[in-house]
């Protein structure tokens, strides 16, 4: 199950006394496409990955979309009507009641650093989320500082800032950018001060991201990494799951309650 084999009843005894013995630090979950995979929604890397059927040039970098944002926003517009059209998987819902439960039983904050942009941690309840990559519901105009949350598939009629007149783009992190300062010093931050990580369906091969568990680690955090391969964590990982996210993060987040409830 992990470098040392252990049971999960015994994983989650020794997590549930660390969350009980670190009284001041937070519990984090560091999450990647993997954790919506289950929801329809494409990983980027993998055999089935985006990545794999699509130009990144073309879709996902500023120069791409300067050379065609009708082209840019017609694929960002077709993967906003699949995650509208997706639920939030187990995974997100269990994260959601652990985050629920500590509150009531410990006080403790549990947060959530995700690497995904469709904001389905939101939608399943969680309430703590650091969005690494931005989020494909908001807009933000290309000259001006106009930004806008939206809640449906944006339509053609709706692509030019309606303050400047210039373009509107997805408000994420296209490759060849650097991710908000803010938010990633938030991230570090979080991770400095956890007691877990738990890293759930990422590569591990994406940075600055994939620093967080090392903070984690280093600060004093287990870091248990839950994947259905091993990624670039797993190694430095405390504890190493192989396994779908939906087969064991529920279970896992059950289980501990019960150790701790």
């Amino acid at each position: 199950m992990n470098q040392k084999t252990i049971e999960l009843d015994e994983l989650a005894a020794k997590l549930a006394n660390q969350l009980i013995s670190n009284t001041e630090k937070s519990i984090s979950f560091l999450t990647g496409a993997g954790i919506s995979a289950s929801a329809g929604i494409p990983t980027f890397r993998g055999k089935d990955g985006l990545w794999k059927n699509y130009d990144v040039t073309k879709f996902a970098t500023p120069e791409g979309f300067r050379e065609n944002p009708e082209l840019v926003w017609e694929w960002y517009a077709w993967r906003q009507e699949k995650i509208a059209a997706a639920a939030p998987t187990p995974s997100h819902k269990a994260i959601s009641k652990f985050e629920e439960e500590l509150s009531r039983i410990l006080n403790k904050d549990v947060y959530v650093i995700t690497q995904n942009v469709d904001g389905l941690h939101q939608r399943a309840g969680s309430s703590k989320v650091i969005e690494l990559h931005g989020s494909i519901w908001r807009i933000k105009c290309t000259k001006c500082s106009h930004k806008a949350s939206i809640d449906k598939p944006i339509d053609k009629s709706s692509l030019k800032c309606p303050k400047c007149k210039s373009w509107l783009r997805p408000d994420v992190v296209w490759f060849g950018e650097a991710l908000d300062e803010k938010v990633l010093s938030k991230a570090y931050e979080i991770s400095a001060q956890s007691c877990i990580m738990f890293v759930v369906g990422t590569s591990g091969i994406v940075f600055p991201a994939a620093y967080l568990p090392i903070i984690a680690r280093s600060s004093g955090a287990l870091v248990v990494d839950i994947n259905p391969e091993k990624s670039g964590i797993s190694d430095i990982a405390d504890y190493f799951i192989m396994s779908e996210a939906d087969k064991a993060v529920p279970q896992l987040l059950k289980a501990i309650l019960a150790k701790i409830g």
